[in-house]
C-alpha cells in the first residue's frame, strides 16, 4: 500500500487532520446489551463514552435511546449504563452515565497495566493480510491503544502514532511533536486490506498531558511487545 499524503483541514475555530491506518479484524473488547443475544464490538472506548461496531446494514439505535448492558475484556466485565448520541450505518456513539462510581470502576477496568496485557504485536502475526510496507512495528489493545512505527526506506525509524482512548499523538522525522484528540473513527474498505479512518483534533502547541499518558504507556513495554531500541527511541521523542 503506497504511503498515503496527509489531509488538512482547517476551520475559523479549529483544525483537524485525517489518518489512515490499517484494519485488525478481530476484536476481544465487547458490549452486550441487557435482553440482547447479540454483543457488539467496542471501537472505541473512554471514560465518557464508547462506539460500537453494527450491523453495517441498518441503524441498530436511535438518538436519546438509553443503554444498559456489561462490557467484556480480558475475562472480565463491567456493568454499564448509558445514552445513544449519534448513530449511523455501523457504528453507534454511547455517552455513559455520569456517576462516581462508574468512573472508579472504568478506571480500573481500563488501567494502563491491563491495557498494556492486552496489546498484540501484530506485525508479527500472520492473520491472512498484507501489511504496508514500511510498517515496521504495530501494537494493538482491542478498543483503548495502538501503536504504529513506521521506517524510511533504509531502515530508520520515520514516524509513529500513539492512540490511547481519545488521545492521539505523532511524531515525524523532520516535523517533530503533534497531540490531538481523537474525534471520529470509520472503516475504509479497499481490496486489499481494512482500513480505519481517524479523525483528530490538532492541539495549539504540545499538550504535556498527553505526553506524559504517551511515555507511561510505552514505558510498560517488555522486550516481547517491541525492541529495547525502539522503546528508547520513543520515549527520547516523547520528550
Amino acid at each position: 500500500m503506497t504511503e498515503r499524503r496527509f489531509n488538512l483541514i482547517k476551520t475559523d475555530f479549529e483544525q483537524h487532520e485525517k489518518r489512515t491506518f490499517p484494519r485488525f479484524p478481530f476484536c476481544y473488547l465487547t458490549f452486550k446489551p441487557e435482553e440482547s443475544a447479540r454483543a457488539h464490538e467496542i471501537k472505541d472506548i473512554s471514560l465518557t463514552g464508547m462506539q460500537l461496531g453494527t450491523n453495517a446494514d441498518s441503524n441498530a439505535y436511535s438518538e436519546g435511546q438509553v443503554l444498559s448492558g456489561i462490557v467484556h475484556w480480558l475475562g472480565q466485565e463491567l456493568h454499564m449504563h448509558g445514552k445513544v448520541m449519534w448513530s449511523t450505518k455501523g457504528r453507534v456513539g454511547v455517552e455513559f452515565t455520569k456517576r462516581q462510581e462508574l468512573t472508579q470502576s472504568l478506571q480500573k477496568f481500563l488501567s494502563l497495566e491491563r491495557t498494556v496485557k492486552a496489546l498484540k504485536p501484530l506485525h508479527r502475526v500472520d492473520y491472512g493480510a498484507e501489511l504496508p510496507a514500511k510498517l515496521k512495528y504495530w501494537l494493538r489493545a482491542d478498543g483503548p491503544a495502538e501503536l504504529f512505527v513506521w521506517q524510511h526506506q533504509d531502515g530508520e525509524l520515520s514516524q509513529f502514532q500513539i492512540l490511547l482512548f481519545d488521545i492521539f499523538v505523532e511524531w515525524k522525522d523532520g516535523l517533530g511533536l503533534k497531540t490531538g484528540r481523537i474525534m471520529s473513527k470509520r472503516n475504509v474498505d479497499t481490496p486489499l486490506l481494512d482500513e480505519d479512518e481517524i479523525v483528530f483534533r490538532v492541539d495549539e502547541g504540545i499538550d504535556d498531558n498527553k505526553l506524559q499518558r504517551a511515555r507511561s504507556l510505552v514505558s510498560l513495554f517488555s522486550e516481547d511487545l517491541l525492541q529495547t531500541s525502539a522503546k528508547e527511541f520513543l520515549l527520547m521523542k516523547l520528550y
